[in-house]
């Protein structure tokens, strides 16, 4: 179990305080001494969906830890009159810590998308820290029937790092196999190897200043216009509750 970190709580889910330097050293440490850590990295859309879903709630708060990858997260725990250090994007981390691996020679492994885009980011990757070993890769479109097969080939390769990309439906995945697992590091990382394959653009500093990446990511993707409709109801719950967004309490 990892050690305690500064936190604060979003409508009962508990969002870590550190500056993405300080969550660095904090998981490079855990990775190092073999600590296991599920990190979620959660935006206003995933806090919508588990004040919907009291499982998905349960899945967020078994996380050890929770990092605010939103522009909104950020947005709502100052308002809220408890502020986070600043954003922690599961892209950059993901980058972060293979910058890490490349001093170590970690070993890591790509879970998730479709075969050819887990492909395209697996060499790019390999290519971009050849120090890491990249030990193997496999695309997301699996179920349970596959699980057991998975897990143990990924048990026994022994990554520090796996990084999933299968939606935050999934993310029950990383928590129902975390033990037989074994993996010191495991993070869900969204539509990074979307963006590291080319098969997506990262929105331009112009957008993540404005915090408009949601608008930029809707534009390249127009199907994900449903799911983006949870963005402005959040900021509506946010301004209607100020004094109870970062209160102690168990969501549901």
């Amino acid at each position: 179990m990892s050690k305690q970190h500064p936190t604060v709580p979003i409508f009962g889910i508990p969002f870590s305080k550190m500056s993405m330097d300080e969550t660095v050293r904090y998981l490079t440490t855990a990775i190092e001494e073999g600590r296991q850590t599920h990190i979620i990295t959660a935006n206003p859309i995933m806090i919508m969906a588990a004040l919907d879903n009291p499982a998905f709630a349960d899945i967020m708060n078994k996380a050890d830890l929770i990092v605010p990858d939103g522009a909104g997260v950020v947005w709502a725990a100052k308002y809220g009159g408890n502020p986070v250090a600043e954003r922690v994007t599961g892209f950059d981390l993901m980058h972060r810590l293979l910058e890490q691996g490349e001093k170590r020679r970690w070993k890591a492994y790509l879970l998730g998308t479709s075969q050819e885009i887990i492909e395209a980011a697996a060499e790019k990757l390999q290519l971009q820290y050849p120090q890491v070993r990249i030990v193997g890769y496999r695309n997301g479109f699996f179920g349970p029937d596959d699980d057991a097969e998975i897990v143990d080939e990924i048990a026994a390769l022994q990554p520090h790092l796996l990084f999933v990309a299968r939606g935050m439906e999934k993310e029950a995945w990383n928590v129902q196999y975390k033990e037989r697992l074994g993996v010191p590091f495991i993070m869900g990382v969204g539509g990074s190897f979307d963006v590291v394959s080319g098969k997506l653009k990262r929105a331009p500093m112009v957008y993540q200043k404005l915090r408009l990446e949601w608008l930029y990511r809707l534009l390249q993707e127009p199907t994900r216009y449903k799911r983006m409709l949870a963005l402005p109801k959040f900021v509506v719950k946010v301004i209607r509750n100020k004094e109870n967004v970062t209160k102690s309490r168990p969501i549901g």
